[in-house]
């Protein structure tokens, strides 16, 4: 079987190449793609030295499943290039997440929503799917009412060149500026382009991507994303209004059985989530368990994970997985 990582320069195809060899993903033939600035860079992987090829290249060697992290204009337009050639594609960029027609899948939650016709696969939002993750087992229990949550976002979301600016600040030096302010020793409630109603992008994306996850429209969502100068993940706060009340016994069992997630929840001893343990970790870190005391039915969380890892590159090769196990590929 024939892989394609397109993207696979960036910061999320260097993590999606770290899971496949930590996941022992079977392939025959490993395509390593990238833009045509470094088309013929040579990549050692697993002992052996890859040279990195352009798109259309790509698109020729027909492979059965591409994982696409190459932003959204490229995924737009060669996705449907791969996907004419019978290539299952899984893509980490906005491009396809709320086209009615494209599956938007978080595996623990809707794989088996996928089918031979779906093409192309839209990984949702880091900072989604962390949240629906440790929601999930919770709402299948008690049902969701409304979530507000507000998030703490690692420069990494961004890419290579805002960790370049927050290091470069931090080291006193002059950097390029990829954010409107500095960011080392500073928040930056601003994540993505602002829309006409005062949300940004992100917060736009978590609340419709939510909803479509759960294949519910009833759900209301609002969101506030902040960048933050930290490297190792995303952290959010969650406040979730369930239908019916729950036992926080029950939940704190709810969600140590629910797949990918790990329950961090001891404060008396400071064991809660943070983002410098749960980095390089495939899982969901959930803990600050506790009742909204202001209103019924409601909990409080906080949830934390690495982005580049559950957040992209894990939830795309679990998806890659998935395909195999099914035998649609």
């Amino acid at each position: 079987m024939k892989l394609a990582v397109v993207g696979a320069t960036g910061l999320v195809g260097t993590e999606i190449l770290e899971v496949l060899a930590e996941h022992n993903f079977p392939y025959s033939e490993l395509l390593l793609v990238a833009s045509e600035r470094s088309v013929g860079k040579q990549i050692e992987y697993k002992g052996k030295q890859h040279t990195v090829i352009g798109l259309s290249e790509a698109v020729a060697a027909r492979p059965e499943i591409a994982i696409f992290s190459a932003g959204g204009s490229t995924s737009l337009e060669w996705a449907p290039k791969f996907a004419e050639a019978g290539t299952f594609v899984i893509d980490n960029s906005s491009a396809w997440r709320m086209d009615p027609s494209k599956k938007l899948v978080v595996p623990e939650i809707n794989a088996k929503e996928i089918s031979t016709e779906d093409k192309i696969i839209a990984n949702p939002n880091c900072s989604t799917i962390q949240m629906v993750i440790a929601l999930e087992p919770l709402r299948q229990r008690y049902g969701i009412k409304r979530i507000v949550v507000s998030t703490y976002q690692s420069v990494t979301g961004t890419g290579k060149a805002a960790v370049d600016q927050m290091m470069a600040e931090r080291a006193g030096e002059t950097p390029q500026m990829v954010y409107p302010h500095k960011i080392d020793m500073n928040v930056l409630p601003h994540i993505d382009v602002f829309q006409p109603n005062g949300y940004t992008k992100e917060e736009m994306k978590m609340i419709n991507e939510t909803k479509k996850i759960f294949s519910d429209n009833t759900i209301n969502v609002t969101a506030t994303t902040v960048r933050i100068p930290t490297m190792g993940g995303h952290s959010e706060s969650v406040n979730v209004e369930f239908k019916e009340d729950f036992d926080l016994a029950e939940v704190r069992t709810l969600l140590e059985s629910a797949p990918g997630v790990i329950v961090q929840d001891d404060p008396a001893n400071f064991v809660y989530p943070m983002p410098i343990t749960a980095h390089k970790k495939d899982e969901v870190f959930v803990g600050r368990l506790r009742r909204d005391e202001s209103q019924a039915n409601t909990l409080n969380m906080w949830i934390v994970a690495d982005n580049l890892r559950k957040g992209a590159a894990t939830n795309a090769v679990q998806i890659a997985e998935y395909l195999l196990e099914k035998g649609l590929v």
